[in-house]
């Protein structure tokens, strides 16, 4: 059922996209937004440059924190830590962004802290409730067999917190590559260039050719984490399978 829902799934988003070029060339716009391919491509790749930085380094910093607020000796400081990394989502990006440039200046690297603390919050919340939904009586039956803790972390409790850990990055990730264009209001690049161009020359042209590949970006990195939690996950803790 859960499969045939996830194949169900995958069919509708290709129908939906060519429902969407199907009608932008019955209105004459798709040949203006066809315009700017060469920006889009160009700002295409410093745009998954800053998602790929700023991800990776949420994924990096995230999971290990997640893990180590759910160990018995932090458990005292989980509620927060938890409460300081969501600063990075009740704070308005553009304040985030604003702030981490007063600290580095306009650029790129601005962009990457901004965009890596609001990333972060969904990864860390993800995994601490992946590894405390872990059933106690497996923890307990490893703790028997005489596994040391790092031995029951890596063993027994990761892989059965795998699928939720996974959901958060996937979640964290679609966030991120859509947030990235308002990296280009302190000079980090992106399609947000042609968007925020295109709203200042109202040109709607050219506000779809950044706006359009953005939304395409975060649902095929949406789709892509998807397809590593359906098939990396193990059947025997994966719902989807």
């Amino acid at each position: 059922m859960i499969t045939s829902l996830h194949s169900a799934s995958r069919f509708a988003l290709l129908a939906g996209i060519f429902v969407l070029g199907a009608y932008l060339q019955a209105q004459g716009v798709l040949p203006g937004i066809l315009q700017h391919s060469g920006d889009v491509i160009y700002l295409a790749r410093s745009h998954l440059a800053l998602a790929a930085i700023s991800g990776g380094l949420a994924i990096a910093v995230g999971v290990p924190l997640g893990v180590l607020v759910t160990r018995p000796r932090f458990e005292a400081w989980a509620n927060t830590i938890t409460q300081l990394v969501g600063l990075g989502s009740t704070v308005p990006t553009l304040a985030i962004l604003a702030l981490a440039m007063s600290v580095l200046g306009i650029g790129a690297p601005s962009a990457i802290v901004g965009l890596f603390a609001l990333t972060l919050l969904p990864i860390v919340l993800n995994t601490v409730a992946g590894l405390r939904t872990v059933p106690r009586h497996l923890i307990e039956a490893a703790s028997g067999m005489g596994m040391t803790p790092g031995q029951i972390l890596t063993r027994v409790e990761l892989p059965n917190a795998m699928f939720v850990i996974l959901a958060g990055i996937r979640t964290a990730l679609a966030i991120n590559v859509g947030t990235v264009p308002l990296a280009f209001l302190i000079g980090g690049g992106g399609l947000g260039e042609l968007i925020f161009t295109g709203i200042d020359l109202m040109e709607p042209t050219m506000l779809l050719a950044g706006a359009i590949p953005t939304a395409m970006l975060a649902v095929l990195i949406d789709f892509s984490v998807g397809q590593c939690q359906y098939w990396l996950v193990p059947r025997g803790v994966n719902p989807l399978r």
